[in-house]
């Protein structure tokens, strides 16, 4: 069977070698099952007839039958001719128009014939018109037989060669007829029976040229499912196979230093969100098998601290733990935040990056082989070969989606079992997307900010009010506060929009000449960049003009107002993100998103839902359905690939989670996949896998 459908698309009547190419080349498609996974993006009724005098202009698509009157020519250029058919049914009269292929009409077409017409229809000079419509022979065509017509995406390229939506459709119809025999089955009956799906044989005929709306229902259900479940079975196969494999460090105790902590230095008190995650952290950490856990939380939520506390519980139970972060000056403050935290706690508490250089670089080395370092923070610096640990028992990873994945399982090395992993993150990932992404981490979610934050206020503003916003920002400064003012700096237009950076910070040292300011973007040489992010941290000067490389890492509390200028080229998330950077203090805070006065309908969804809610998963789910898993920052370092052909992350969780039920139930019935009942789902895997099916497993 695999054979047949893996037979080259050359070979298909109606394709050939150059088609081939052009198929392979624009839609990734070489095979006769490529074809076949080709799916439709839509289905239009053909099956029923419009009378002219029925028609109205919002109608998508529509038939007529009807005869042609005459045609009438006129020249456009001397190269170029407009044709115009009038067509009647009896009811009324309508015009037919082709600005292409002008010469083919006129060969095809005759009057006094009756065709069946398709198209959308437009009202224009008093009349009902269709542009380039399709057009059969009445007498040719068996109406009760066509169904749901499938439309197919194609691309300018294909349609110059004539590979249409209507020619895709053409070579799917000969595909299925030349496969005589049922598709052979992926999936087993137990589960086809138990979920009510359709088989594969008939959901593939079904999507191509379903009868009723039914009939696309049932398949796309049945193909939706197929889909996510492989996803979830490989990933569930993985995690259940990680677990058996690498065995935890039992912590078992909790000890002076938690207690000490947690009755004596504790900064407020613990939200009932924090105390859940502690509850699975320490139960994860007692259980022998390898922790691997991921921590969401919306900036300010109090990840730092149950970080903390998890340390202190491998401290407690005589192992040393680690903290990595992606940047140096985010580093620099988790150490600042953990020792104030610590207090006077007796607890040895260290930084390595790259600043940290000579000897005094080789006496912390020194002491973290012999355990005299009991917590080490630091960049990818920790993953350097000659950081050796005395006995690493727990690795935090923060803003997890910074490095890839041989960088974090490089920590693994650093101890004789693999260290309990837990990774945090400030961007809220969709329920659904996580499950697909991190689907072989456990979840936590910090869903509760602590007693006494202000919600950040979102104002928009257009750009011709930027009078009232200096106002507004200078107000703020002369009460104590300091200003983040960030411009857009996207790689397509680095030049322009580094000029535009540089004359905006003219501009603004014009606009408060009584202030000082810093400026901080991508080009700048990291000491040069650290120097001015560093003044502003001390609060030598009271305004950053900056591009989006303050997203994250830094905190200064003082700091309550954010201005993102042209806010429009922004996505949900690095909105959200780059808001995160203020209300970090007791004050009132404000993040006011300027754009032009003419935005797209999608652009003023975002603006909408920033200034509607400041809950960040809220905002991640609809950052989701506005631009799909693919384009969701941080999914392409993390190293996933989305190659879904028919599902969809965003609109299918319902079916994500009956997937991965499906898939935790075979699992636990067959944990070393070795019962012969399921035989047809591991072999189905392992050819998938064969394939380079894009899956997304993270260590």
């Amino acid at each position: 069977m695999y054979d047949v459908l893996e037979q080259d698309i050359k070979y298909l009547p109606g394709v050939g070698p150059h088609r081939k190419e052009l198929l392979q080349k624009e839609l990734g498609i070489a095979t006769f099952g490529q074809l076949l996974e080709y799916f439709p993006y839509k289905h239009v009724d053909r099956s029923r007839i419009y009378a002219i005098d029925q028609l109205t202009a919002d109608m998508p698509f529509v038939q007529v039958k009807g005869r042609i009157l005459s045609f009438e020519e006129v020249s456009m250029t001397p190269r170029k001719k407009l044709i115009t058919a009038y067509l009647t049914d009896g009811h009324g009269v309508m015009d037919l128009v082709w600005f292409q292929a002008t010469k083919y009409v006129m060969q095809s077409y005759q009057v006094g014939i009756e065709y069946i017409v398709f198209g959308k229809p437009t009202f224009y000079n008093g009349r009902f018109q269709i542009a380039h419509p399709e057009m059969e022979r009445a007498d040719k065509v068996e109406l009760s037989k066509m169904g749901l017509q499938p439309y197919y995406n194609t691309t300018e390229r294909m349609k110059k060669a004539g590979l249409t939506s209507r020619a895709m459709e053409r070579l799917t119809r000969t595909l299925l007829e030349k496969l005589p025999f049922p598709l052979s089955e992926t999936l087993p009956p137990f589960i086809t029976q138990r979920l009510n799906l359709i088989s594969r044989d008939e959901a593939m005929r079904k999507i191509h040229y379903p009868k009723t709306a039914v009939d696309t229902q049932q398949a796309r259900l049945r193909l939706k499912f197929e889909e996510l479940f492989y996803v979830q079975l490989n990933i569930v196969r993985y995690a259940s196979d990680h677990r058996r494999k690498y065995r935890g460090y039992v912590f078992s105790k909790v000890g002076d230093l938690f207690n000490d902590f947690y009755h004596h230095h504790l900064p407020f008190p613990l939200t009932d969100a924090q105390k859940r995650v502690m509850r699975e952290i320490r139960s994860d950490m007692g259980t022998g098998q390898q922790m691997n856990r991921l921590l969401q939380g919306d900036v300010g939520s109090g990840k730092t601290l149950v970080a903390l506390m998890s340390m202190l519980i491998a401290l407690d139970n005589g192992f040393q733990a680690c903290i990595m972060a992606p940047t140096e000056i985010l580093a620099e403050q988790h150490l600042q935040t953990i020792r104030d935290f610590l207090g006077d706690l007796p607890i040895r508490i260290e930084l390595l990056t790259g600043v940290v250089k000579g000897k005094r670089r080789q006496q912390i080395l020194d002491d973290l082989q012999i355990g005299d370092v009991q917590i080490l923070v630091g960049t990818h610096a920790l993953i350097e070969e000659n950081v050796r640990f005395q006995r690493l028992g727990l690795a935090v990873i923060d803003e997890q989606h910074r490095f890839g994945v041989k960088q974090r399982a490089s920590l693994w090395k650093k101890s004789e079992n693999p260290p309990h992993m837990l990774v945090m993150t400030a961007t809220p990932i969709p329920r659904t997307l996580a499950m697909t992404i991190y689907g072989d981490l456990d979840v936590s979610v910090i869903d509760e900010l602590p007693p006494g934050r202000k919600p950040v206020v979102t104002i928009h503003k257009f750009d011709n009010e930027t009078v009232s916003l200096y106002e507004g920002v200078r107000k703020q400064i002369e009460q104590g506060r300091q200003v983040y003012i960030v411009f857009p700096l996207i790689k397509e237009s680095e030049k322009i929009d580094l000029k535009n950076l540089e004359e905006g910070f003219e501009m603004l040292c014009s606009r408060f000449p009584q202030f000082r300011l810093s400026k901080v973007h991508g080009k700048m040489k990291a000491a040069e960049k650290e120097t001015e992010m560093q003044k502003f941290v001390r609060g030598e000067t009271q305004i950053l003009v900056s591009t989006t490389v303050i997203e994250v890492g830094v905190n200064v509390p003082n700091a309550s107002v954010m201005v993102i200028m042209d806010a429009q080229r922004f996505g949900l998330s690095q909105l959200h993100q780059l808001r995160g950077r203020v209300g970090r203090g007791a004050d009132q805070s404000f993040c006011v998103l300027v754009t032009p006065y003419q935005l797209s309908a999608d652009t003023r969804k975002r603006i909408d839902i920033m200034c509607d809610t400041n809950d960040g998963f809220a905002i991640a789910e609809a950052d989701l359905r506005l631009r799909g898993p693919g384009d969701l920052e941080g999914t392409q370092q993390s190293g996933v690939a989305f190659d879904l052909k028919i599902a969809d992350i965003a609109r299918d969780g319902q079916l994500v989670q009956m997937a991965r039920d499906e898939a935790q139930r075979i699992i636990e019935a067959d944990p070393t996949c070795e019962k012969a009942e399921y035989s047809l789902l591991w072999e189905r895997l392992r050819v998938m896998r064969k394939d380079n099916v894009s899956w997304a497993a993270i260590s």
